[in-house]
């Protein structure tokens, strides 16, 4: 078992010998309400931004359906007459210079894995820079956008909000409960009571609170429940599709470089795909050997995953991606764009 491996276990499980750095854990609660409050105050005489600002975001490590999530609400958001843009840090991107204008022709390694698919799926202007700010002024700049959404950044306290939504995964929740390193928080589940909305990624229409990771008392209204859907297979080599709940009975490679890659496992098996596992870390740059193997059994990845894998020579090998889409409840998005609206 690798050392993330078990980390992952300690912090979504009992912390173990974990519990050994509270000191530590302690110091970065310390740092980190000193750091909010120090920038909380200092942004109240910066310059706010001229239009909404909406950041989705989470308080713990890991994967959890922002991305989709940023989709989902670009769609609703164009649907409704405005025009949306995005900024991200753009993990792991190594463009020619920050801020740096995405575009669907971009290449991976310039825009980052996320930055990238938000590209492709939206059709609207997306900016990356690790300082937020200067993305927003470099994408108010460089289109004629009148929203902002901000995919992740909830930390990143320098950027004035409007709106906060909080995601997390139904499945691991608030973890073990504690802030790193003993646990997985990057802020106290405190947090929660000042955001505007909690969506919870979970199978069903509801949030199951009796769930081990799911603590009730944070889990504050309002809080709503949204699905990852499987829309359908993609094949990476001519982008033809197969509905998700065609896929013949064959055994296949899956493989994943996500936050949660037992999430995108469990779907295939839900699917009725006789799944052998392949977990890399999350962001990893793929290679065309990660996706060999001594069979031919074709390979099935997330669609984060594919953007870093279309042109890769994989030989004849069959490679696919499933597409999914983020399905919200309607009265988050109304209730949404009703508040954008009064603030324009």
């Amino acid at each position: 078992m690798s050392f993330d491996s078990h980390l992952q276990q300690r912090w979504y499980g009992r912390p173990g010998l974990l519990l050994l750095l509270l000191p530590l854990e302690w110091l970065f609660r310390v740092i980190v309400a000193a750091r909010r409050w120090s920038l909380l105050r200092s942004i109240q005489l910066s310059e706010k931004l001229p239009v909404p600002v909406i950041v989705i975001g989470n308080i713990a490590v890991g994967g959890t359906g922002k991305t989709p999530i940023a989709i989902a609400l670009c769609a609703a958001l164009k649907q409704a007459g405005f025009r949306p843009g995005i900024v991200s840090r753009g993990y792991g991107a190594k463009p020619p210079q920050f801020p740096y204008l995405v575009s669907a022709q971009s290449r991976v390694d310039e825009a980052g894995d996320e930055p990238l698919l938000l590209a492709l799926n939206t059709d609207c202007p997306v900016v990356i820079a690790p300082d937020r700010v200067a993305a927003a002024r470099h994408l108010l700049a460089n289109s004629d956008c009148d929203v902002i959404i901000s995919d992740d950044g909830l930390q990143h306290y320098r950027l004035q909000r409007d709106i906060e939504w909080v995601v997390i995964d139904g499945a691991r929740g608030f973890g073990n409960g504690h802030c790193l390193p003993v646990g997985p928080l990057r802020e106290p589940q405190s947090r929660l009571d000042s955001v505007d909305a909690i969506l919870v990624n979970t199978s069903s229409a509801r949030v199951d609170t009796s769930s081990t990771f799911i603590d009730a008392e944070a889990l504050r209204e309002p809080h709503f429940a949204f699905q990852l859907q499987p829309r359908a297979f993609v094949a990476l080599s001519d982008g033809r599709e197969l509905a998700a709940a065609k896929w013949p009975q064959r055994r296949v490679h899956a493989v994943a470089g996500i936050g949660n890659p037992a999430r995108f496992f469990n779907t295939l098996r839900a699917l009725g795909v006789d799944v052998i596992e392949h977990a890399f870390p999350d962001h990893h740059a793929f290679t065309a050997a990660d996706l060999q193997f001594a069979d031919n059994l074709p390979v099935i990845m997330t669609e984060k995953d594919a953007v870093k894998c279309i042109g890769l020579d994989v030989g004849a090998r069959e490679c696919w991606y499933l597409a999914v889409e983020a399905v919200v409840p309607d009265s988050l998005f109304s209730t949404l764009i009703g508040r954008i609206a009064a603030l324009k």
